[in-house]
């Protein structure tokens, strides 16, 4: 049986390209589609397993991709030859392979040849040698997601001072606030709540266009090797933050710094469950898809017998949900005031018991060095460096490098997957 193609071909290049696929035997074009909208609707309609498209197609984006391959249809796009970014758009917007339009029977041919190539119907290229010695996994950045339930548990303070403790280190540290509810980690540093940061980088990266070089100027530096990449000025402009751009997002972060510290919403829910438009732009998915991509997720909890049960049931939410794989807790504002007279000793007892954590970090509160940063807009390490707060949040910021370079040692020693094709 033939494999369905759906086509959404502009201009000239259509004719040639349905012509090409429907001269071979091994493939039919099910749909040629006017536009974006036309190609989902029939991609989730089942009627086909492949889509060509042009790249200048209206829509055409990386969400677009992304709905495309979640509806199990593998998508090759077409270059405008004429367009000096149209390739790497494509590529960035997530297409499975990128030709530049074709314009005979010759450059046509290829388009069928690619359509048989991700389909597995015909032998796939020869791969190129692997290098003897493989890249370690430490040269790439680490997304860092720093995550709590609701309750004000300190997430962004947490977030800021671990971000800055790390490149206290020497290292280039990427802070970005990708709370859709209430993003505050500009006002924090002294930034301009108007400054573009993490929108406009998500649309750069929705229509493939985003580079280390894009991220690094909508990122300003606020200290010596931290960036910041600024969260929206208002929380109902939360649809900007489409989740599977913003997974491009970490992604080229990972190549413009060493750290990328993530402070996230506090809501879990998949939203998507209550809409019946399930494309319909989901407010916690910015969250999720954060969580997902993140290589620690730290997760910070209030020391108040109300943030400790709700940190109890956060960890077990993480879990279910399969997003907590390496995870650092931290638990914040540990106070003798509401946790008895050996706080630290009573939140780590709780921790043991209803949660199975005993190697929590406790952050003592310090009130009076946490109001000073926050009035003058700077850090716990510049403005109260012998604060036991901020030692407590420089430990977090070692333990999470041990735990990075456990993730690097646990990879160099992990045995190297069998060839394709091999079979054990």
């Amino acid at each position: 049986m033939p494999h369905g193609v759906l086509t959404a071909i502009r201009g000239a290049a259509e004719s040639l390209v349905v012509q090409a696929l429907e001269a071979h035997g091994q493939l039919q074009v099910t749909r040629r589609c006017a536009d974006a909208t036309e190609l989902l609707a029939a991609a989730e309609a089942g009627l086909g397993r492949v889509a060509v498209v042009s790249g200048h197609l209206e829509h055409l984006d990386r969400e677009a991709v992304d709905a495309l391959h979640a509806a199990g249809v593998l998508a090759i796009g077409l270059a405008d030859p004429t367009g000096p970014w149209a390739v790497e758009r494509l590529r960035g917007a997530g297409a499975d392979e990128v030709l530049t339009e074709p314009h005979d029977d010759a450059t046509a041919a290829d388009v069928v040849d690619a359509v048989l190539r991700v389909l597995d119907a015909t032998p796939a290229p020869r791969p190129a040698p692997v290098p003897t010695h493989p890249a370690a996994p430490a040269e790439r950045g680490r997304v860092v997601a720093v995550w709590g339930p609701a309750g004000a548990p300190g997430r962004t303070t947490v977030a800021v001072n671990l971000a800055a403790e790390l490149a206290s280190r020497g290292a280039p540290v990427l802070l970005a606030d990708a709370d859709t509810y209430g993003g505050s980690v500009a006002q924090v540093v002294g930034l301009l709540d108007e400054a573009p940061g993490l929108a406009a980088a998500v649309r750069q990266a929705g229509q493939g266009l985003l580079d280390p070089t894009t991220l690094a100027r909508l990122s300003p530096f606020v200290a010596t090797d931290l960036r910041v990449l600024s969260g929206t000025s208002r929380a109902d402009r939360w649809p900007e933050l489409s989740s599977s751009a913003l997974e491009s997002v970490w992604s080229v972060a990972r190549d413009v710094a060493r750290w990328t510290v993530v402070d996230t919403g506090f809501c879990l829910e998949q939203d998507e469950l209550l809409s019946y438009d399930t494309r319909a732009p989901q407010r916690n998915a910015a969250t999720l898809r954060t969580l997902e991509a993140a290589d620690v997720v730290v997760v910070v909890g209030a020391g108040d017998p109300v943030g400790i049960q709700r940190l109890v049931r956060g960890l077990s939410e993480l879990s279910e949900l399969g997003l907590a794989g390496t995870r650092l807790v931290v638990v914040n504002r540990v106070r003798a005031s509401v946790a008895g007279p050996r706080p630290a000793e009573a939140v780590a007892q709780a921790l043991a018991r209803y949660a199975g954590v005993r190697d929590a970090i406790l952050v003592p509160e310090d009130r009076a060095a946490t109001d000073t940063a926050l009035l003058e807009a700077r850090t716990l390490r510049e403005v109260a460096p012998g604060s036991p707060e901020r030692r407590a949040i420089a430990a977090a910021a070692a333990r999470l490098e041990a735990l990075v370079e456990a993730l690097v040692t646990d990879a160099r020693h992990a045995p190297e997957p069998a060839p394709a094709g091999v079979r054990g």
